[in-house]
């Protein structure tokens, strides 16, 4: 029992240790822990947000104090981000807003991520057939335009966070997935890798034992980047008219602003959605950033 206990506890120390060392080297980068600060803000509001916001974003209309509804009503105590060209209040839409970007920019880039590492790894690793099959179905996926395609599919589908997030992971995962194959074409030829096979290992082991801890720092990467490219586009597609329409998002927000025809006067409608999704896609490649530096010690000397 306590050889089970003390199992457990070293399982926890081991990975809280390792939290706690990639969370010391983002500190030794003041504007990589200042991403961190906005990612854990921005994690915090697409968890809590719907509940911390003061209205319903989309039943409620503000009110003035004769009782009509307060239209394009600029920044005041009774609503700190000011009123909607229909009355509704910015400040609530704006942190319900964050959980479908939270959803769609984690799902979408960690997806985008696991997919391109395992694609990268296989092809790399095996080589031949199964690389010239994987391979040409990533050149596939890089001759098709991300957005128009995303775009086309949404045209036949009723959208939402899950089907977007599912579409984006089926487009970016080709990066990573080209740039881990040629890290792992380096690796699997050296010695440790060799001994491995010699010593009886199979293929998964090797796979996943041997070489995959040596590129998964080029996955954390990429699945950094996917996370800002996912982020992205779903404000982007929100804002073409294909977000989800049951959901508020902040890409949703900068569509109804700029189809109210108030976007160049109501800039307290404008302001929040986009510095928000400006702050968080920043802040995730700043991360990236210095992750690239470690992967990378070029960029460092060179700088």
């Amino acid at each position: 029992m306590s050889t089970g206990s003390a199992s457990v506890r070293e399982r926890l120390v081991g990975r809280y240790g390792w939290i706690a060392d990639q969370l010391r080297f983002l500190a030794g980068d003041r504007l990589a822990l200042g991403g961190v600060i906005v990612i854990a803000l921005f994690g915090f509001l697409g968890l809590f947000g719907p509940l911390l916001a003061p209205h319903d974003p989309v039943a409620y209309s503000a009110r003035t104090a004769s009782g009509s509804i307060a239209v394009l009503e600029a920044p005041n105590l009774d609503s700190w981000f000011g009123t909607t060209a229909f009355g509704k209040d910015v400040f609530s839409q704006f942190l319900a807003g964050a959980r479908p970007t939270l959803i769609v920019g984690l799902v979408g880039g960690i997806g985008t991520g696991v997919i391109g590492f395992l694609v990268g790894l296989t092809s790399g690793y095996f080589g031949g057939y199964v690389d010239e099959l994987l391979m040409r179905l990533t050149d596939l996926t890089f001759s098709l335009p991300l957005t128009p395609m995303a775009l086309l599919l949404l045209t036949f589908v009723r959208p939402n966070v899950w089907l977007i997030a599912l579409i984006i992971m089926l487009f970016l995962w080709k990066m990573p997935a080209r740039v881990v194959r040629s890290e792992v074409l380096a690796v699997k030829n050296r010695t440790f890798v060799r001994s491995a096979r010699a010593s009886g290992a199979g293929h998964l082991r090797t796979m996943f034992y041997h070489i995959a801890p040596n590129v998964l720092a080029t996955g954390f990467l990429y699945t950094a980047y996917g996370i800002a490219w996912s982020i992205s586009l779903q404000a982007s597609l929100a804002f073409l008219g294909f977000g989800d329409p049951t959901a508020t998002s902040w890409g949703r927000m900068l569509r109804q602003v700029f189809a109210s025809g108030a976007i160049r006067v109501a800039w307290w409608w404008v302001l929040p959605p986009a510095i928000g999704i400006a702050a968080v896609t920043t802040s995730v490649f700043l991360i990236g950033r210095r992750y690239e530096e470690r992967i990378n010690p070029e960029i460092t000397a060179s700088q």
